[in-house]
């Protein structure tokens, strides 16, 4: 049915007028790399456990999902270890819903969000969906945070909420520990790491997880779509002092996160070995690309994630487009 209705004859916010749909094309294509997928499912015997899993929790679908997410959230703590529990854990539907619970408690109207460019697409979204500003100050020219550039642009706009995406995308770059840490100390604001990439760190142990206990106002931002092979159950989360995550519990949605979702990530974490087994071979990978795109000819960018920026590539979409061919 079509009613001739168009967005344009719609009410719409200001600034949603003229805006599109995020998202980036979902192909059906052998070989599917433009969402930075794990591109390994999980082994026949995980998804038994997976299938067993939902069979029970069917048994009880009629009933709302328990909307604190104990487990999942002791089960992601145990996870990241540092000493976490659940109470220092917030779980939502994909990293990208537990973004939009920060920017909900944090930003809003006549507050301002930092972060540094080029960097994910989707944050000037969080902003604007939150009724927030959103300011940004250029990376340095090989794509790392300019931490001069960083702290005036602190001292100027004051932010409630400043953004590190760490490795960074697009650009597969890793922000060091002591520049968040400078970052930390210099912001009266609540500083996300957005460790989405982080499993796929040459060096993992450099976490932001190790800044949790000297700066309460840094948030740490993890997703299982990535390194644990689990984009289809949309589970997302961070880490925190236990009053961010009751601030995030304040203005989530009643039962925001499914029981499928809940059930799917525990299954997961309880195979945590298994389901990170791949990420050894991906990040060999990518290493192998970094060496052998130059000796092509090729410009890239040195990357912490699994993914490799190619620059000066003249119409990207063009060479996208006969990739994809």
């Amino acid at each position: 049915m079509s009613s001739g209705l168009t967005l344009s004859d719609l009410p719409l916010r200001p600034e949603l007028v003229g805006q599109k749909p995020y998202g980036a094309p979902q192909l059906d294509v052998p070989v599917c790399l433009n969402t930075n997928e794990n591109p390994f499912p999980p082994s026949d015997a995980v998804i038994a456990d997976m299938a067993a899993a939902i069979s029970r929790a069917a048994k009880s679908v009629n009933r709302y999902p328990d909307r604190e997410a104990l487990d999942l959230r002791t089960s992601l703590a145990g996870y990241l270890g540092f000493g976490l529990d659940a109470a220092n854990v917030w779980a939502a539907n994909g990293s990208n819903e537990v973004m939009a619970h920060v920017l909900g408690a944090f930003a809003g109207p006549g507050r301002k969000v930092l972060s540094f460019t080029p960097t994910y697409s989707m944050y000037p979204e969080y902003a604007r969906n939150t009724h927030s500003e959103y300011v940004t100050v250029p990376r340095a020219a090989d794509f790392t945070v300019d931490l001069d550039g960083a702290l005036a642009a602190i001292a100027r706009h004051q932010p409630a909420v400043v953004v590190i995406d760490s490795p960074n995308n697009p650009t597969g770059t890793s922000t060091p520990l002591a520049a968040i840490r400078a970052i930390a100390s210099a912001a009266q604001a609540i500083v996300v790491a957005d460790e989405a990439y982080h499993e796929f760190s040459a060096h993992p142990e450099n976490t932001a997880l190790n800044l949790l206990g000297d700066y309460p106002n840094v948030v740490v931002l993890r997703t299982m779509s990535k390194a644990f092979a689990l984009a289809g159950g949309r589970v997302g989360y961070l880490a925190a002092a236990e009053a961010i995550v009751d601030a995030c519990r304040i203005i989530r949605l009643p039962y925001h996160l499914s029981t499928q979702s809940q059930v799917l990530a525990n299954v997961a974490l309880a195979h945590t070995g298994e389901m990170l087994a791949q990420v050894a071979l991906l990040r060999t990978v990518r290493d192998e690309m970094l060496r052998r795109l130059p000796k092509l000819g090729v410009e890239v960018i040195p990357s912490d994630a699994n993914f490799v920026l190619v620059v000066k590539f003249g119409d990207g979409h063009a060479v996208w487009e006969r990739l994809l061919a």
